[in-house]
């Protein structure tokens, strides 16, 4: 972990923490990016729709593997 000081306001905080229904302000920061994170991930995934092409069967895949025999 790191230490880190920075400035919120406190407003912002407040409602942060009502809408997590967190109890501490760590934990309602700490959420609050992991979901961003999760949000920025996911619309990268988003992105890519239509643009990735896969030249081996779902069949091949799920049983293909010769690690799992």
């Amino acid at each position: 972990m790191v230490r880190t000081t920075i400035t919120l306001p406190q407003d912002l905080l407040t409602e942060l923490m009502s809408l997590l229904q967190t109890r501490t302000k760590t934990e309602a920061v700490i959420t609050a990016i992991r979901d961003e994170i999760r949000l920025r991930k996911l619309e990268r995934i988003k992105s890519m729709a239509g643009k990735l092409e896969f030249t081996v069967e779902a069949d091949v895949l799920r049983h293909g593997d010769c690690r799992l025999g």
